[in-house]
């Protein structure tokens, strides 16, 4: 099998409109809850890199570097737990974001959830959740059929 690209996110749009339409409006869906697009950004491209999903990775770096992004947090997300430019409520988010995508086999400790809720509250938790099972669920998709990275957009 080649080791190129499979398919592009397009025509997986076109084999599987109903898929891609679920997921791209839970994407949007988790906006409802109050959580700040930056720091959305911010966990999909984390879980991207866990799941070395190129394509994901780069889409959500542009996203980012478009809603702002600090380059040295996009710069430093793979480290973050050593870096100190990340604030309180996105460590704790970075901090979900790796316990939920590495969850196979465990669960998440009371006093990690506590955590968790205790900064976002019941909707926010409820939201970031939904989005890093939604990023997680993309990069699958993505990884599988190889999806090409979307162009380089420095900026920001």
């Amino acid at each position: 099998m080649s080791e190129g690209t499979r398919l592009d996110i397009g025509p997986f749009r076109k084999m599987a409109p109903e898929i891609y339409d679920a997921l791209a409006a839970l994407s949007q869906s988790v906006f409802a809850t109050g959580l700040e697009k930056d720091l959305v950004e911010l966990v999909k491209i984390r879980a991207s890199q866990m799941n070395g999903c190129a394509y994901c990775v780069q889409f959500h770096i542009n996203l980012g570097r478009q809603l702002g992004v600090a380059p040295a947090k996009i710069d430093q997300l793979a480290v973050w737990r050593e870096a100190r430019i990340f604030t309180p409520r996105e460590r704790i988010a970075l901090h979900a974001t790796e316990a939920l995508t590495s969850i196979a086999g465990g669960e998440i400790p009371d006093e990690e959830f506590e955590e968790f809720e205790e900064e976002f509250g019941d909707r926010g938790l409820a939201g970031l959740v939904a989005a890093i099972g939604v990023i997680n669920a993309w990069n699958r998709i993505g990884v599988v059929y190889r999806f090409s990275p979307p162009a380089s957009k420095q900026g920001g």
